[in-house]
């Protein structure tokens, strides 16, 4: 079949992997001139699926609203909710209900799994370097912390996560550069889990890809989708004022017939399906991302692989000779106001753990719009409208659920039975106008 994918972030450039592998003649559309620039571009680069998680848990409600106004809170609410997302929160709040949690956790703990394997085995396949890490540290500051994530830890036995509960001397001992004058209770080990970095690895994926023969329209928006008798047709308009559109205007077909189509989009799938009761909100994440300061006659300073700060939510990793501290959740923002209270939490964790790991005066700052759906797990399958699927609202775990999702949804294209149970991330889960 002729398949488009709309959307070039981690998900629709593992999408189209999986769709070629399964010998289909891809297309896909970016509205941007490259690969993995918007919500896919600086992310923790966690791939942990122990931590692939519903944010619609018991107890988040008053979690959120006990911090809700610190200077330093991990959610931030920073503008007077809308009616949309007045709808989305309450959606979330009846999604934290204990065995709707259990559910919508054991289906995305399953599918991040499946995912790791896939990327490592696709990494290695294509001979991709991500600069991939191994292990993930969660740093517990005090007894608070430590109390707090002890029913974690029973849902963590529950679900088989390899982890160990370790003291203060053996988080030292996996993380020798951590900072002695900061307070550390104990942490959390899981050594199965990983990181690297997602925006290369799309970049090296896509190259793959065009060499086999997988065609990329960038800068390209898709304006409007159609379902016609032969498939679907795709109203796309390239952007001439850039100065950097990769196919000519007058040899791209403004309309474009395909036998199917895969909305990969994130914020951009409810536009191109209106009829589909999606409610799909962004969460903001902020990152910031150093090079490594290096000192003549000393070891390196820095973080060997990912840990977190359990206190404030806030990701340390190492990618490469580079360190990037990420972490917020900003509901209501402004998608290019960099607010200056996420960022200062970001550097102040930093400074505790690893205060001379990195040359701040060389920082790359980011804001991304993490596409979330009020209960969890993403939008994976048929949308309902004929001939158009779609494989977006991972959240904040696009690159941890990236591949997986990608090989579910091209089994369904196929008609394939999936390994996984679909159901869970079923797009049509909340109806159609």
């Amino acid at each position: 079949m002729r398949v488009a994918v709309i959307g070039a972030g981690i998900v629709g450039v593992t999408t189209a992997q999986a769709l070629h592998e399964d010998g289909h003649e891809v297309t896909v559309f970016e509205r941007q001139g490259s690969v993995a620039t918007e919500s896919s571009f600086a992310n923790a680069g966690w791939l942990a699926p122990g931590y692939v998680t519903p944010w619609a848990a018991p107890g988040m409600l008053r979690k959120v609203l006990g911090q809700w106004f610190a200077r330093d809170a991990a959610v931030h609410l920073a503008g007077l909710p809308g009616p949309a997302l007045a709808g989305w929160l309450w959606r979330w709040w009846r999604a934290c209900h204990p065995r709707t949690y259990a559910a919508n956790r054991g289906a995305m703990l399953a599918l991040a799994r499946d995912s790791l394997q896939r990327t490592n085995a696709l990494a290695a396949a294509r001979g991709i370097e991500h600069e991939r890490g191994k292990g993930v540290l969660v740093l517990l500051r005090g007894e608070a912390e430590l109390a707090q994530s002890r029913p974690g830890l029973k849902v963590l036995a529950e679900l088989g996560v390899n982890f160990h509960l370790i003291s203060e001397a053996q988080c030292r001992q996996v993380e020798p550069a951590l900072d002695t004058g900061t307070a550390l209770k104990a942490g959390i080990h899981l050594p199965d889990a990983e990181s690297g970095n997602c925006r290369q690895f799309a970049l090296e994926l896509k190259a793959a890809l065009q060499q086999a023969g997988v065609a990329f329209r960038l800068h390209h928006t898709v304006k409007r989708l159609e379902s016609v008798a032969s498939g679907v047709t795709v109203h796309a308009e390239a952007d001439t004022t850039s100065g950097a559109v990769t196919v000519q205007p007058e040899s791209t077909p403004a309309q474009e017939q395909f036998d199917a189509v895969v909305v990969c989009a994130a914020m951009g799938a409810p536009a191109l399906l209106p009829a589909l009761r999606l409610p799909l909100q962004p969460v903001y994440g902020y990152s910031v991302t150093l090079p490594v300061q290096r000192h003549d006659g000393y070891p390196d300073l820095g973080p060997r692989a990912a840990l977190m700060d359990e206190r404030y939510k806030v990701a340390i990793t190492r990618l490469g000779e580079r360190v990037r501290i990420a972490g917020s959740a900003e509901l209501a923002g402004d998608p290019k106001a960099l607010r200056d209270a996420p960022l200062a939490t970001l550097y102040r964790v930093l400074q505790d753990w690893f205060p001379s790991a990195a040359r701040q005066s060389s920082a790359q700052t980011w804001k991304g719009a993490r596409p979330m759906l009020p209960d969890g797990p993403p939008a994976i399958g048929p949308s309902g409208t004929p001939g158009v699927w779609i494989n977006t609202g991972h959240g904040s775990s696009g690159w941890a659920l990236a591949c997986g999702s990608a090989r579910l949804l091209a089994d369904m294209v196929a008609g394939r039975a999936p390994a996984l149970d679909p159901a869970p991330f079923s797009p049509l889960r909340w109806g159609r106008g």
